[in-house]
């Protein structure tokens, strides 16, 4: 049966590769068969380049997502300088009168592109798309070359501060998708190129949100490229899951001679399926542009029905009920890759945000992939998406037209989105004159006009809804003058790590400022990672006892500061996306209906706290020892657990003694999970697993996934002392992307993995010392 599958597999990849070749294109991914090389300008003249007979064939050959340069684990020396990429690509006969566009999701960060010799774009920013239309450069038929310079040193125009002082990393290089579109002369237009206020491409808007009855309007930007007029009709269908639930088509419409229209439809649903955390339905509207009764163009909109709204005392509410959003800020890095993560790892990212107990992420501190939001959208996790701005102003035209660029074409991209609450038109922790926020507040609302829309920035001035990070409102109490809507952008890390931040860190050691910090690696105890965990809930109990209608933690993942010589590990799991003792605080304040949830959060070995901590949404937990029943306790009651919906458990054990621990949680006398944790004995072997957070290997994706080793007993107990050398074999179409050498951290070593383009069974080895363990999977 497997062979008769890849057999059809194959069929329809031939048939696909045939009908390119001497019929016509749509659009068409091309992230394969890239040529790349950082060129030293001191050595290599780069006058020649971009021109059609360059020579590239010493150069590497790559596939995108791509990152530069790969880095070492610890980056505090990030490459910066100037690459290139160069492609050779053929349009097919069949797209002779057709229109052609380029399109890279992401280049870092400033960058030029030539089509056959011909430079046709220029472009600042290395996170929002770059859009050409490339028609007239094209050649049917033949080769063509695409050479795409890319410079990622500092830059006056886009910002941030100079890397040397950044904080985080950009890395560098083409490290998203990248598209090339045909289409017939009249057409959909694209929201970039168009470049029309509140138009361009496709625009989905809910002048009424209701069960019962919602209305939804799509404005469709229509060109006619041809020098005569062109009679067309306008087909829009409505599915949910898979299911037609509304149809129009339009009466025959003239667009002139290279002119354009937008038409406006409203459709009414009736027993409307709404967007919403706990529920994300997702409907999709296929639109077609049909000339003479034949199909011209056809593009699908994902879209989702929902409304954000916020009452008198400034509590969201989500489609009328009251929501409160905890929520998590994100890096977007891998280790080693840099930003270059396939669509897979970014939905991966994605679902363990969701099922750390979180329905909201703040994009910080710049526009994230659209993979990414695209998970956001499918999983139920409210955005604040954000333009580029970290701490940097500089007072010229050109950096104020880039954010202005900026934030109108984020809106453009993403406007569509269920996910999007408002949008981060401001440089983070940034003084910036008013005039400057007042321009970027009109564009919000000029490009996405209509109510319950909403513009956000950290400074309490012009925008909409004002972010505050904790340590701020420590320090600045009086920032807050609770005249809209109030969010905690920040909190857990910083107050609990700086002098300045307005706890009581001035007055501790240096060494017992950094036990207590939030910043705390894997490997750095049981203790230290309790207390991160506390820090959590003390700070997140206390935004609950602040107005405000959302939080979100500094931050998910550990991640690269840049300069300097550790990782910032503020993150509730590790760079590696193993979970800490914090992930499980999280995760225990989502309800039972959405998952019981019950987490011992111990080793329990010889050097284990005595006081054991239970992190649970149970309202009751039995603790065991060697089946004896302990204690049986309520959620713990003190001045920081006030506010939670679900408290910790704090068992205050007189001594160690080894064995099994067994944790029971009830609900109104009912059992609805148990833990179990088991004294590590001796090591006999490797464990291995992968992490595929609901998407598995796949092939021709440059997919990277992370695979852990960890050494067990006899009963599977991972042995957290285990800090070995660890050397992984793997036969099939899979690269390992460490540079150095796996190194096991707190019982675990991981390695990240590239899957090439190839599927079928891969066979992985894992040693250490006297140790060994494999493991098979399947790349599909």
């Amino acid at each position: 049966m497997k062979n008769i599958k890849l057999l059809g597999l194959l069929v329809v990849v031939v048939f696909m590769l045939q009908s390119c070749k001497e019929g016509t294109l749509s659009t068409l991914k091309i992230n394969a068969d890239w040529k790349f090389k950082i060129i030293e300008e001191s050595k290599d003249s780069e006058s020649d380049i971009h021109k059609l007979t360059y020579d590239d064939s010493s150069w590497e050959s790559v596939s995108l997502p791509h990152t530069a340069n790969i880095e070492p684990l610890l980056v505090n020396n990030q490459w910066q300088g100037i690459c290139w990429y160069r492609k050779t690509f053929k349009v097919p006969k069949g797209n002779s009168d057709k229109k052609l566009f380029l399109e890279l999701e992401a280049a870092m960060n400033y960058s030029k592109i030539w089509i056959n010799n011909m430079e046709v774009s220029e472009h600042h920013g290395g996170y929002l798309p770059v859009v050409v239309d490339i028609t007239k450069y094209v050649k049917i038929g033949v080769d063509n070359v695409i050479a795409v310079r890319l410079d990622n040193t500092d830059n006056m125009v886009t910002g941030p501060k100079p890397l040397k002082r950044l904080d985080f990393n950009m890395y560098g290089g083409l490290y998203r998708n990248a598209w090339l579109t045909a289409k017939e002369k009249v057409y959909i237009s694209h929201p970039v190129l168009a470049n029309k206020v509140a138009g361009g491409g496709i625009f989905i808007t809910y002048p009424k949100v209701s069960e019962k009855e919602s209305t939804v309007s799509i404005k469709t930007h229509l060109v006619n490229d041809f020098n005569k007029n062109k009679a067309v009709e306008l087909v829009q269908s409505i599915f949910f899951k898979g299911k037609l639930v509304e149809e129009r088509k339009s009466s025959k419409v003239n667009i002139e001679e290279e002119k354009d229209i937008e038409l406006t439809e409203q459709f009414s649903i009736i027993d409307a399926q709404l967007w919403s955390p706990k529920n994300p339905n997702l409907y999709s509207l296929e639109t077609k542009l049909l000339q003479d009764g034949e199909v011209i163009d056809k593009e699908t909109t994902r879209f989702g029905i929902r409304e954000f709204t916020f009452d008198e005392k400034h509590q969201l509410y989500i489609n009328g009920e009251q929501t409160f959003l905890r929520g998590v800020n994100r890096h977007q890095e891998y280790p080693f890759v840099g930003y270059a993560l396939s669509d897979n790892a970014q939905y991966r990212d994605a679902k363990k945000i969701k099922d750390a107990g979180f329905n909201y992420i703040r994009l910080s501190h710049y526009p994230q992939s659209p993979a990414f939001l695209d998970a956001c959208d499918e999983l139920g996790l409210v955005v604040i998406d954000a333009i580029m701005g970290w701490q940097f102003y500089n007072d010229t035209d050109s950096f104020r037209e880039y954010c202005y660029r900026s934030a109108t074409e984020l809106i453009r991209r993403d406007r569509n989105r269920p996910s999007v609450l408002a949008w981060e038109v401001s440089l983070n922790e940034t003084k910036m004159p008013v005039f400057f926020m007042e321009e970027l507040n009109r564009i919000v609302h000029a490009e996405y006009p209509g109510d319950n829309v909403y513009s956000c920035g950290w400074m309490n001035d012009v925008y909409d809804i004002f972010l505050q990070a904790r340590q701020h409102r420590i320090l600045h109490p009086d920032d807050n003058d609770r005249t809209k809507p109030y969010s905690v952008s920040e909190y857990g890390d910083w107050e609990y790590h700086s002098k300045n931040a307005g706890l009581n860190q001035d007055k501790l050691p240096n060494e017992l400022r950094a036990e207590l910090s939030s910043r705390q690696l894997r490997s750095a105890g049981e203790e230290r990672l309790l207390n991160q965990a506390y820090n959590l809930q003390e700070s997140h109990n206390d935004n609950l006892n602040t107005i405000a209608y959302s939080d979100s933690y500094w931050v998910m993942y550990d991640y690269n500061r840049g300069y300097y010589d550790n990782l910032e590990a503020s993150g509730i799991m590790d760079i590696f996306r193993i979970p800490k003792f914090g992930y499980y605080f999280y995760q225990s304040q989502r309800e039972v209906s959405e998952g019981a949830v019950l987490k011992l959060a111990t080793y329990w070995n010889e050097e284990s706290p005595t006081n054991v901590k239970v992190f649970s949404n149970a309202d009751e937990v039995k603790l065991y020892l060697n089946d004896k029943l302990l204690a049986s306790q309520k959620p713990d009651s003190d001045k920081n657990t006030n506010k939670l919906s679900h408290p910790p458990f704090t068992f205050k054990l007189d001594t160690f003694q080894a064995g099994t621990l067994k944790a029971v949680g009830y609900v109104n006398g009912k059992e609805i999970a148990t833990d179990i944790v088991k004294t590590p004995l001796k090591a006999t072997g490797l464990k291995i697993w992968l992490d595929e957070s609901g998407k598995n290997p796949e092939a021709g994706q440059n997919d990277v996934l992370f695979l852990y080793v960890s050494a067990v007993d006899e009963n599977g107990t991972i042995i957290s002392g285990f800090s070995d050398e660890v050397v992984i074999g793997i036969e099939g179409d899979v690269e390992i992307m460490n540079p150095d050498k796996i190194e096991a951290e707190a019982g675990i070593a991981t390695a990240l993995i590239r899957v090439g383009k190839s599927v079928g069974q891969i066979k992985v080895s894992a040693k250490a010392a006297e140790l060994s363990g494999a493991l098979e999977f399947t790349v599909q």
